[in-house]
């Protein structure tokens, strides 16, 4: 992984600063989000807010992206292009931030319930929610990538869904995409070492079916190939010596998705 850059402690700093702002976005996204809105209405928040803060959209013009966030639905996986297209009651949505700050990016994302969810569309979004925690669990200097893969492939799959190949988590800095690659799917022991000050994104995708996808004409809208609901979260990570921190962390708990009790706790007492 000679291509992959260790970050110094200002640089760090800076993706600190840069990720915090995406999450405070995103909490002013769960905040405003409700059934009877357009994802152009979250489409608007996001660009104000973000602008607001003193910062910038990624997502914007990024290799044409026409919007400043990505609104993804029910079976659409990831990279929904805002629209006039309105949330309604039982409906599962991604929302995709990426804020540059001064030269330096952070990317978070979360899905969000509008209204009671289906069993289904919990299932998909709690399994997501922990493959991500499951993922973030494994990342400490020494380690392996493919630590971070087998931990959310082996718990999806146990619950019945399925993890995206297609899309996969990235190095991050001064650009929104580096190396290295983090896969969602993979073997214990394998893959590159991780490293203090390697900053990256962790970001499974779960179906409730299929893991394959579904790519549309406007060239950016993934779909599950089955249309079976999926769910997606997100956050921006640097090893450190002891583990990891989330730059990404955010300073509250997130409206219209943290709103059930960990279905995951009672089976890992059991376990105890």
């Amino acid at each position: 992984m000679s291509n992959v850059s260790i970050k110094t402690v200002k640089e760090v700093d800076a993706l600190r600063v840069a990720s915090q702002m995406a999450a405070e976005t995103l909490l002013g996204v769960g905040d405003m989000i409700r059934a009877g809105i357009t994802t152009e209405d979250i489409n608007t928040f996001v660009h104000e807010d973000t602008i607001r803060r003193g910062g910038y959209p990624a997502p914007l013009n990024y290799h044409g992206f026409p919007k400043s966030v990505c609104t993804s639905i029910n079976e659409v996986v990831c990279h929904g292009i805002p629209c006039d297209r309105v949330l309604e009651p039982g409906d599962i949505i991604n929302v995709d931030v990426t804020t540059i700050y001064n030269g330096f990016y952070g990317d978070t994302s979360a899905t969000f319930y509008i209204g009671k969810p289906s069993p289904e569309a919990k299932h998909v979004t709690e399994v997501s929610r922990r493959s991500l925690q499951l993922g973030i669990a494994q990342v400490r200097d020494g380690a392996r990538l493919g630590d971070i893969g087998a931990a959310i492939q082996e718990f999806a799959e146990a619950e019945g869904c399925s993890v995206v190949r297609a899309f996969v988590g990235h190095g991050i800095g001064r650009r929104f995409h580096e190396a290295p690659q983090v896969s969602h799917v993979g073997k214990y022991g394998n893959g590159a070492r991780l490293r203090a000050g390697m900053c990256f994104t962790i970001e499974p995708m779960i179906n409730i079916g299929t893991y394959e996808v579904e790519i549309q004409e406007d060239k950016w809208t993934a779909l599950t190939a089955d249309r079976s609901l999926s769910a997606q979260f997100e956050h921006t990570i640097v090893v450190t010596k002891s583990g990891c921190e989330v730059l990404t962390r955010r300073s509250r708990q997130l409206a219209n998705s943290e709103i059930f009790p960990d279905p995951f706790a009672v089976s890992e007492a059991r376990a105890l």
